[in-house]
């Protein structure tokens, strides 16, 4: 599995799809997850977001994955333990996936 990261509109579909393209494929060809924190759910135990980061992985060849930690701190704390949640969910696709990308103004860079 690959994962691609970065912020909203960073780039991250079109660098999945030059990732497929230099591999001989199109994006349209492989399981593509779009959202991957889409999956969260209120359940954030270390157990469930194992789960959900081996479900994703086995499921999907490319999960794009949006990154929520980089603004600032929520005043409300349901949405301090969601990002907590997406967070450690992020670390776990990470470890998970074979390839890691950060996507930043349109540039992937490999990070794993």
């Amino acid at each position: 599995m690959v994962l691609f990261t970065g912020s909203l509109y960073s780039g991250r579909h079109e660098a999945a799809k030059a990732y497929a393209e230099a591999a001989g494929t199109k994006l349209s060809d492989l399981r593509v997850c779009e959202d991957a924190a889409s999956f969260l759910t209120d359940d954030s135990s270390p157990e469930r977001l194992g789960q959900i980061a081996n479900e994703l992985a086995a499921n999907y060849d490319i999960i794009l994955y949006t990154e929520v930690g980089s603004g600032l701190v929520p005043v409300d704390e349901k949405e301090r333990t969601a990002r907590e949640a997406a967070g450690r969910l992020s670390i776990l696709l990470a470890d998970e996936a074979d390839e890691v990308y950060r996507v930043f103004c349109g540039i992937a860079k490999k990070l794993k």
